[in-house]
């Protein structure tokens, strides 16, 4: 793995590929800590206006709303409250019952318990720093499918 601190911006950009999840949030820091912490992501690098972490192959970035000064996207959210409404960001073969333990443990908002839900699935709904909902999910063994 690329030591992703030493690279600069147009570097890593280079490095991206496939699908990636980029958010907009109000405080870097917050939201790595949450995703490391919950979801045992890794930061590959971190500063107080970006981050990019990975989780199994894939990588997430996050960047704070200061270096969205001049990008329209700023102008859609919202003021304040939550930002992450109608969006669920979907971790599967993620053990809900402990991101669950883990997100109350830190302090984070579970918006919905651990269940098993008629699609197969045991999954639970945890609000990150900014309303984004993370979903960690496992298959319910026994199942029919």
């Amino acid at each position: 793995m690329n030591n992703f601190e030493s690279l600069s911006g147009e570097q890593v950009g280079h490095l991206l590929d496939d699908f990636g999840v980029n958010l907009l949030v109000s405080n870097v820091h917050n939201t790595v800590e949450f995703l490391t912490t919950v979801f045992d992501f890794t930061a590959l690098r971190s500063s107080a206006d970006y981050a990019l972490l990975k989780h199994r192959h894939r990588l997430y970035q996050l960047h704070g709303d200061q270096t969205y000064s001049t990008h329209p996207l700023l102008s859609v959210l919202p003021e304040s409250g939550l930002r992450g409404a109608g969006v669920e960001l979907r971790l599967f073969q993620i053990d809900p019952d402990e991101a669950q333990q883990k997100a109350i443990a830190g302090g984070y908002t579970v918006l919905q318990s651990t269940a098993d839900k008629p699609h197969g699935l045991r999954e639970c709904f945890v609000l990150d720093p900014d309303g984004y909902c993370w979903v960690p999910s496992i298959k319910i063994q026994g199942s029919k499918i």
